[in-house]
């Protein structure tokens, strides 16, 4: 019996060690991720059981993974990674042996498209906001290097620039002044770098390096970002450092002396930190020839560098810091008489008699010669760039992200105002330095299966000064004819006095200090696996400070009991003002989503939004008696209400559709406005009382085998609802002084903007290179719109179509080669209008590019 009891107890030892070791067995499983191209190890891929989301895992750096506590079978997971498509993959039954699974890069997929727009990585049509998705790879085959060239394929974005300084960015016709920049208003659109808010408008002119994808939200966007934001934001990610060695090299070649080269390379420095180095400059000759000096103007000279370093210790802590430099130096941005028209001022003010008494006459007016004779030289330098430190702790069911920066923007300008030969604005240039300091820190993930979140506090510091040499406008010698107001003939003696207003001028000297903090958060909350309810809500503090000195200087030196000294006095005067202003502002958002099945997304938004208060800091209208109008130093805080209706859908295989529809209800709406005197030529700040924008928007895309096709469709009407004070419209000056344009057209929105264009490919060889054949057709649509901020008979820009294509030979490692060609058609068109200094009745037009071609070699590695 003795041994019979122990043969047993042996055997259930036995018994019990196998079985506890099968069962371990059963719960482990190891695979690896490889890029489907290349066959190489990816890291950081995500992989969440569909079952049960506590179990998540990534990849090391070797593309390896483990599953542990696997209990069921089949058991399906998702397998998502920015830059590749989401897969799903079923796991029927245990395997001791290692799983390989490869990942298509999305340059190779569209249907299922990562994004970051919530703070998590999720697919675009999950998201129930309406976004636009612009692969790196799309931007640089369209030769999209910079925003301006990116609206071109999102119908919502308006952009016009007629110089960096002077750019305004919009979203459904919100977001930027249009025309003239003023320092003491914040944006409307939001503009991120890699989770970096860039608060300065002239940064969306930088061209973009090593980009992975644009994002483009619409509507506002107050719960989920660090700043506020009444339109939209531009969500841009770039390409992060790997530790799997790799790179790229490209060369282009066009006409107008067209060159651009860039470079990017990443690979490990050791087994925890990884390194990506970016590089970008492009060249070409100017588009506009000025008789006067024989000189091209408008050319492109500008670089781009950015470099990353990555720290990661473990898989769960990673630090990203980031240096990047832009620099431009251009002879630009040349704006083109287009046209005069008659004010409502007398004769002898009017711009045809007052160059006839100075002899001047006008080269034809035929904008689209491309020719000016100004006589200011055209320049505009630039430098901006940043340090940034970006730091991702996986805490729990979450991830805790941490985001300082410093930026600094130096503007250095020199424009030709009046846009004539004449010597009459002579100088028109506004030198400036900004910094911006910021923190942001968030947490984003799940409490339970049900309900997830996004929750941050982001603090941004602002300092903004002009040169030591202030900002400068000045006269010259033909300004007295200009400014002349009187036909009185001992009057206009004194206005000939020589000179008088020769070198005469100001000098600007404004000081921006402001802080803007906030508390963001927004819930996610599933009812069902069908229906979900998205509560969100923001606390916002602004705080702002100018000061604001102008002082005259130059020109004959009169006594003050000297009538010229009035009339110098009338042209520019000293001014100085300061003002300081806090504000505390409520927002939120309230979404429900509802999901009838898996292809097919719902949602409803109502949201507020709110611009902070603005300060004038481009000078002040006067009184009579010549003191500034300081109740106009302070501007209300624009305030929206938003509603919204979307669907995004999926009705069938690698077909997408889009739809939204949308109403924004604006009080104490935020204008830029132009007036005749030359004391604020640079116009200054207003409150329209009520505004309305509202629209409809399609987004469709289909691929079938090897044909790729888009088309992205948007209607809005934006109106003044009421502004009862407005300037007058240039035909109009000389009238009242203020109008009524209640019911008119804000400016820079056409009723209709539509993209349109594809793409086939086929598979074949070139120089021993196995890859495909591609040609691609973009085009772009848009009507008429007006160009000036109070709608005017003449500052009107018809609207326009353009065509651009490319055709070439594309491999995912070795030579890629490509033709491109840009507004195939040489259509001439206008991107902006915009009336000379002191109103006397000519404008200038922004002229869009002439044809360009050329072609585009690059070779990964």
């Amino acid at each position: 019996m003795s041994r019979i009891s122990t043969f047993y107890r042996k055997a259930f030892f036995i018994f019990f060690v196998f079985s506890f070791t099968f069962s371990f067995a059963q719960n482990f499983i190891q695979g690896k991720i490889l890029d489907s191209i290349n066959s190489k190890p990816i890291a950081s891929v995500k992989i969440t059981s569909k079952s049960d989301k506590n179990i998540t895992v990534q990849t090391d750096q070797n593309g390896i993974f483990t599953l542990n506590n696997i209990n069921d079978f089949p058991a399906e997971f998702k397998i998502q990674k920015t830059g590749f498509e989401v897969k799903q993959f079923l796991l029927k039954e245990n395997s001791s042996d290692t799983l390989i699974i490869k990942l298509l890069p999305n340059d190779f997929v569209i249907t299922e498209v990562i994004v970051t727009a919530r703070r998590r990585e999720e697919t675009a049509q999950q998201v129930p906001i309406p976004i636009n998705v612009i692969s790196g790879k799309k931007a640089e085959e369209t030769g999209a290097f910079n925003v301006n060239r990116l609206k071109d394929l999102v119908p919502s974005v308006q952009f016009y620039s007629s110089t960096p300084r002077n750019t305004s960015l919009s979203i459904r016709g919100l977001g930027s002044t249009f025309g003239l920049t003023n320092d003491g208003l914040d944006p409307g659109v939001g503009f991120y770098v890699d989770g970096v808010y860039y608060a300065r408008p002239a940064a969306t002119t930088l061209d973009f390096v090593d980009i992975e994808r644009i994002e483009v939200l619409r509507g506002p966007q107050g719960t989920l970002f660090g700043k506020n934001t009444t339109a939209g934001t531009f969500n841009v990610t770039t390409k992060q450092p790997s530790f799997t060695t790799g790179g790229t090299a490209e060369i282009s070649y066009g006409n107008y002396g067209f060159i651009q080269a860039k470079t990017s390379v990443t690979g490990a420095i050791s087994d925890k930190f990884a390194n990506r180095f970016s590089a970008s400059g492009t060249h070409r000759d100017g588009t506009i020839y000025n008789s006067r000096t024989n000189q091209d103007l408008n050319d492109i000279n500008s670089i781009a560098i950015r470099d990353q370093l990555l720290y990661k210790p473990n898989e769960n802590l990673k630090f990203i810091l980031t240096g990047d430099y832009n620099r431009l130096r251009a002879n630009g941005y040349a704006q083109v008489i287009a046209g005069v028209v008659t004010t409502k001022r007398a004769a002898y003010r009017q711009f045809n008699n007052i160059i006839s008494d100075l002899g001047y006459t006008l080269p034809a007016i035929d904008p689209f010669n491309r020719t000016v004779d100004t006589d200011t030289p055209w320049k505009a330098e630039q430098d901006m760039g940043g340090l940034s430190l970006n730091a991702e702790y996986n805490l729990g069911k979450g991830k805790v992200v941490s985001t300082s920066a410093w930026r600094f923007w130096n503007w250095n300008p020199s424009n030709d105002r009046d846009f004539t030969g004449l010597s009459a604005l002579a100088k028109s240039q506004a030198p400036s330095k900004h910094q911006q300091w910021s923190q942001e820190i968030r947490w984003s993930g799940n409490f339970n299966e049900k309900l997830s979140g996004v929750f941050g506090v982001f603090g941004i510091w602002q300092r903004l000064r002009a040169d030591k040499d202030g900002q400068i406008e000045e006269a010259g010698k033909d300004q007295w004819r200009f400014s002349l107001n009187s036909t009185n003939p001992t009057v206009i003696d004194q206005w000939k006095t020589p000179g008088l207003l020769e070198g005469y001028g100001i000098k600007s000297y404004p000081s921006l200090n402001s802080f803007s903090g906030a508390v963001f958060g927004q819930l996610d909350w599933s009812f069902s696996e069908k229906l979900s309810l998205l509560p969100g809500i923001r606390i916002n503090y602004d705080k702002k400070e100018i000061d604001f000195k102008r002082i005259t200087y130059g020109g004959l030196e009169v006594a003050e009991s000297d009538p010229k000294y009035a009339l110098k006095n009338s042209v520019y005067s000293n001014q100085e003002f300061n003002a300081s202003i806090d504000d505390t502002n409520f927002s939120g958002q309230l979404t429900l989503a509802f999901k009838p099945t898996k292809n097919y997304n719902l949602f409803g938004t109502f949201s507020t939004g709110f611009k902070p208060v603005g300060l004038n800091l481009g000078g002040l209208p006067t009184n009579p008696d010549g003191t500034a109008i300081t109740e106009l130093a302070v501007i209300k805080p624009e305030r929206i209400l938003h509603y919204e209706l979307g669907l995004k859908s999926q009705p069938f295989r690698n077909f997408i559709f889009n739809l939204t529809v949308y109403n924004s209800d604006i009080k104490d709406y935020q204008v830029q406005v132009q007036a005749a005197d030359l004391q604020i030529n640079r116009g200054y700040l207003a409150n329209a009382e009520k505004v309305r924008v509202r629209g409809i928007e399609t987004d469709l895309s289909y691929t079938f085998s090897n044909l790729y096709f888009y088309s992205n469709l948007a209607y809005t009407e934006a109106i003044y609802k009421k502004f009862t004070n407005a300037p007058p419209a240039l035909e109009n000056t000389g009238g009242p002084t203020f109008v009524d344009i209640s019911g008119g057209v804000l400016p820079g929105v056409s009723k209709w903007a539509g993209s349109t264009g594809g793409e086939i490919n086929f598979s074949g060889k070139f120089l021993n290179y196995n890859g495909d054949y591609f040609f691609a057709l973009d085009s772009y649509y848009r009507s008429t719109f007006s160009s000036s901020p109070t709608p005017s008979q003449f500052l009107n820009i018809p609207g326009y179509a353009l065509f651009n294509s490319r055709f070439g030979f594309l491999v995912r490692q070795g030579v890629t080669t490509y033709l491109w060609v840009r507004n195939i058609f040489n259509r001439d068109y206008f991107e902006q209008l915009l009336p000379g200094a002191g109103n006397a009745g000519h404008y200038a037009a922004v002229l869009g590019d002439p044809r360009t071609y050329g072609i585009t070699v690059k070779y990964n590695f």
